[in-house]
């Protein structure tokens, strides 16, 4: 009865008739507005939920991204009639295939769900008899996956759910003596591949695995894509995208692109089909959604929207530097993954009485609640410095205002504290 306790009251108002006292639809959903200008009601508040200013970035724990206007209204419109599955499939797979320029796309229920799917139709590519087998991979042709340490990350765990073997490597030359007729594919974290003076650069990798037709899993959850794909051309076979993130479709969503053949046998290990992704399930809605971010996401003006996040950045250093002591600096990131500016704001530890982990506790914790990054406490010439980060990938507009107002106030407060202190203890 314990899990039911503490329901009984939200059980009856959600399900309620529209009109009789419903929490959730008395105004209906667009009589709710998000966390921007600091709101009047919130959905999540109608059920005791205090939502979050993001300024942290596409982490999946907060939400993941904004899905966008595009996004919301295709998938309203697939919720509202039936299809078969496997011709939605075929069906986006094309028309994937004419956005991205790759051989064909693939809409999976999330980055990592896509991975497992992927590893599934290497390992028996696509063969029902074998799908519904694993994760015994006793008497199969294939069951090895070769992933160099620097790839190695929570995430694979989606990898190894199919039951494979991991073979580790930490150079090139272990790589090439590990590929063998057992061998299913070559997982990377694009992020790791492309780092300076990386061994296990796409190009590198593949020029190993190629002659021994192995496909190569590169993994690029939170990065921008690219069209023409910058790691199909280095040499990848299939690339991973989150649609959570930087594509901000649906948080439930997953994009393959590349190898038709793998990708046909990678659906066929996915939902709807029996096998090791039937507990994967992706709607309709997801699909076409994903779909629509994608079509949006090609035809968007980047430039105009980095403009834009750059002008927030500029309100909340503006205000936070008339903090005597306190200072802003904003980083560009030039890489693909989490990629948008950060503003980087920095001071005295000792002078604010505060750190840079404390504030972002309390701005966390209280409402209206931001999460940001923490640089933490770090020595310079002049002495310890102590930082933040404020991130706008999915920051809102109005949020800036409140963001810099919030930071500002709290900072104050823990400087005039600190100061009666020191006038008490003299």
């Amino acid at each position: 009865m314990i899990p039911f306790a503490g329901a009984l009251v939200p059980f009856k108002s959600l399900f309620a008739a529209p009109g009789h006292d419903s929490i959730l639809l008395q105004n209906g959903v667009d009589g709710f507005v998000g966390t921007g200008g600091l709101p009047e009601a919130n959905i999540f508040q109608s059920i005791g939920v205090e939502p979050i200013i993001n300024c942290r970035g596409t982490f999946t724990i907060i939400g993941g991204s904004v899905e966008r206007p595009e996004v919301r209204k295709a998938m309203e419109a697939a919720s509202k009639d039936f299809v078969q599955y496997d011709e939605l499939a075929d069906g986006i797979g094309k028309r994937l295939a004419e956005l991205t320029g790759a051989e064909w796309g693939l809409v999976s229920s999330g980055c990592a769900a896509g991975m497992k799917h992927v590893t599934a139709a290497c390992v028996t590519g696509g063969n029902p008899e074998k799908l519904i087998r694993i994760p015994d991979l006793a008497g199969f042709d294939k069951t090895e996956v070769v992933i160099p340490k620097s790839s190695r990350n929570v995430y694979d765990h989606a990898i190894r759910n199919i039951g494979v073997k991991i073979i580790e490597v930490n150079t090139l030359e272990e790589l090439e003596d590990a590929l063998n007729a057992r061998t299913a594919m070559i997982y990377i974290m694009a992020y790791d591949e492309s780092q300076p003076n990386q061994p296990f650069s796409l190009e590198n990798v593949s020029k190993i695995a190629k002659p021994h037709k192995i496909p190569i899993l590169v993994d690029a959850a939170a990065e921008d894509l690219t069209v023409p794909n910058i790691h199909l051309q280095k040499g990848a076979t299939i690339v991973a995208y989150s649609g959570g993130k930087s594509l901000c479709g649906p948080q439930c969503a997953g994009l393959l692109i590349g190898d038709k053949a793998i990708l046909m046998s990678a659906w066929q290990a996915s939902s709807p089909h029996h096998g090791p992704g039937r507990d994967n399930k992706v709607g309709r809605e997801e699909m076409i959604g994903l779909l629509a971010a994608v079509e949006a996401w090609v035809t968007m003006d980047h430039a105009a929207k980095w403009k834009t996040w750059l002008g927030w950045l500029d309100t909340i250093s503006k205000k936070l530097t008339r903090i005597d002591g306190v200072t802003t600096a904003v980083r560009e990131p030039k890489e693909l993954s989490n990629h948008s500016p950060v503003l980087v704001v920095s001071w005295d530890p000792a002078k604010l009485n505060l750190t840079g982990e404390e504030l972002a506790e309390e701005l966390g914790r209280n409402a209206p609640r931001i999460a940001i990054g923490s640089g933490g406490n770090r020595r310079k010439e002049a002495g310890t410095v102590t930082s933040i980060d404020i991130t706008t990938g999915q920051m809102q507009a109005g949020e800036e205002s409140i963001v810099a107002d919030r930071i500002m106030g709290h900072s104050q407060r823990n400087g005039r504290q600190r100061m009666r202190y020191q006038k008490l203890h003299r």
